[in-house]
């Protein structure tokens, strides 16, 4: 029962179709029938032997064991083809639907869960289900469709011979359904150690530019391999090991339980032959007849195999998609409508998404707190930021800042008080609308292993050159890219690596200012630029704040001081608020802050 309810998410799957697997099915029945038909045929001429024979009649009886012969071949090409075929198929579905999943899924799940085991379970896993779904359909149909047809041309010829045949089969049974259960749980515990491996060797690869900063690659392979060796591949191999002897033991203890069946029916029916009850071409056929049975039996240890490991890495795809994001749309939302964005010349040319008519701008914080992992991060935060203000969140590391723009942009919920856009919850904005109304700068830039231009472009369908030269322009990035020899169809390295890391964060401000959002967010976007590209960046965002919404985040003083207002935070609650001139005069943190900066300026330029 385990085993269904681990398999039954397969089953809309495999109804897409049913048609094909049906035509399958339908193969499968006739390879058999036509099989059926040359031991028939061999009967036939053994016991024309006895009688009139004649070269016609053998000539005409070997023809038709080679003309079913072909028929077999023929049908058992269509059934691999259409069976393997929608074994593919499902495979396709299933691996786009848990890609779509994992992008559904909220930022916690990715915290908890490493990223190495979630590769795995999307690969690996994938190909053992796909097995489950191709061979392991079609040769479990193709056994129970032989042995009926089969056991009932045995019955035909002889009832107590069959009997004999078949008196090993309560031992295969008890057999399979114990070493089943043997190679699932040994399959479960390999694909676990097989995590692992995939899990450290993307930790590896993911840091790769600090080993090679610290020139550390030599320590890092033998720290890898002696813990692969000691801790990860040893116990893999261990575990594999003890699957391919459980697996080696299968198939010989099938083979012999046959090869008993086979000696009571040579005792038994050399007897009935002899007594004239039977006769040799009988005794020829069902001995066939027997042989017939010798593959499937053999092949239901490779079914039941397959199956188990299908089933064992389906119960480990399932834990993916029974979780569930914690974020959601609401119920009741509100409609979006399309929106179609302006580059500089004023053209409305480049298609920006859906998003919401009824968002100006208008943000609210009321009473909001938020804890993580019992740690409280935000306390009492009341904030009101007007339509088209630019407001400046200051603090030190850990004041609560990034995690107060995450709450915005409903990548964490809040739960204790309510963030409002234009008087209107946050939860009753579908989340598509909601954040592709944002242009959202993060902390930790990331880029794509692509162009520049489709980095940039990144989340616009079909973006125009001039939208993105314009954003680059505006990023302050565009002098820099046309100094490259492909200029914006330059191919850069994974996360961006080719880079410096202040091109990088200036690509991230290009992506979020090409799609026109009705609200900017930098957060500590320009940590990584000297003070001159800073002084230039945030000049030419002016131009772009204008009649938007723009929070920025910083912990540098001279990004935010030309805000409507300063928000400062310290230990998740606000201490500060005003202007920058005003917060010099209060001689508060704000001012500790600037002074410590200015501070630190004089001593780099000695």
């Amino acid at each position: 029962m385990k085993k269904l309810s681990t398999l039954h998410r397969l089953r809309a799957y495999v109804g897409r179709y049913r048609a094909r697997l049906l035509l399958g099915a339908l193969c499968v029945s006739l390879s058999n029938l036509a099989a059926i038909a040359s031991p028939r045929f061999l009967k036939y001429a053994i016991d024309s032997l006895g009688g009139s024979i004649s070269k016609e009649k053998l000539l005409a009886y070997s023809a038709l064991i080679v003309v079913f012969a072909v028929l077999e071949g023929i049908f058992l090409f269509l059934m691999r083809k259409i069976m393997i075929g929608v074994s593919r198929y499902i495979e396709y579905d299933l691996r786009n639907d848990l890609f779509a999943h994992l992008l559904g899924l909220s930022r916690r799940y990715y915290q908890n869960h490493k990223t190495g085991d979630i590769m795995s379970r999307a690969t690996n896993d994938m190909n053992a289900v796909r097995m489950l779904l191709g061979p392991g359909i079609m040769y479990s149909a193709n056994t129970i469709v032989r042995m009926i047809v089969v056991l009932f041309f045995m019955l035909h010829i002889h009832v107590t011979l069959t009997l004999f045949a078949l008196a090993t089969i309560p031992i295969v049974s008890l057999a399979v359904r114990y070493f089943g259960a043997v190679i699932h749980k040994r399959f479960e515990k390999i694909q676990e150690a097989f995590s692992e491996i995939s899990a450290r060797v993307q930790e590896n690869l993911a840091g790769i530019r600090v080993i090679k900063a610290f020139t550390q690659e030599s320590s890092e392979i033998e720290q890898f391999k002696r813990l692969s060796q000691e801790y990860i591949s040893q116990e893999y191999i261990h575990k594999n090991l003890g699957l391919i002897r459980v697996w080696g033991a299968f198939y010989p203890m099938l083979g012999a339980l046959l090869g008993v069946g086979g000696v009571f029916v040579l005792w038994f029916g050399g007897r009935e032959v002899m007594a004239g009850r039977i006769t040799l071409g009988d005794f020829v056929a069902f001995n066939a007849y027997l042989g017939m049975l010798s593959w499937p039996m053999i092949a239901l240890g490779w079914v039941i195999n397959i199956i188990e490991r299908g089933s064992a890495s389906m119960g480990r795809i399932n834990h993916i998609f029974d979780a569930q994001p914690e974020i959601k749309d609401d119920s009741v939302s509100v409609s979006p409508v399309p929106f179609i964005l302006q580059d500089k010349s004023g053209s409305r040319s480049l298609p920006a998404g859906p998003v919401l008519s009824e968002i100006q701008g208008e943000i609210e914080f009321k009473n909001l707190s938020f804890a993580y992992n019992g740690t409280r991060v935000l306390r009492d935060i009341n904030l009101r930021i007007p339509r088209g203000a630019t407001y400046s969140i200051v603090g030190e590391t850990g004041s609560g800042k990034s995690t107060l723009i995450n709450l915005l942009a409903r990548t964490y919920e809040s739960t204790d008080g309510e963030i409002l856009i234009d008087g209107l919850p946050i939860q009753k904005y579908p989340l598509r609308s909601l954040r592709s109304q944002m242009g959202y700068v993060p902390q930790e830039t990331f880029l794509f292993s692509d162009t520049i231009r489709e980095n940039i472009a990144f989340g616009v369908e079909e973006a125009s050159q001039t939208a993105v030269h314009e954003a680059a322009r505006l990023a302050q990035i565009l002098p820099d890219v046309e100094g490259f020899p492909k200029r914006f169809e330059t191919l850069i390295g994974e996360r961006g690596i080719t880079l410096s890391g202040g091109q990088q964060q200036r690509t991230a401000i290009a992506r979020a200012l090409i799609r026109n959002p009705r609200i900017l967010i930098l957060d500590d976007a320009l940590s990584s630029v000297d003070t001159y590209t800073e002084e230039r960046i945030l000049t030419a965002l002016k131009e772009i704040m204008r009649g938007r919404t723009s929070i920025l985040i910083s912990h540098r003083v001279s990004t935010v001081k030309f805000a409507d207002q300063i928000i400062v935070l310290n230990q998740g609650s606000i201490v500060e608020r005003g202007t920058h001139e005003e917060l010099l005069d209060r001689g508060g943190y704000y001012a500790e802050l600037y002074q410590k900066q200015l501070l630190e300026e004089e001593l780099a330029g000695a």
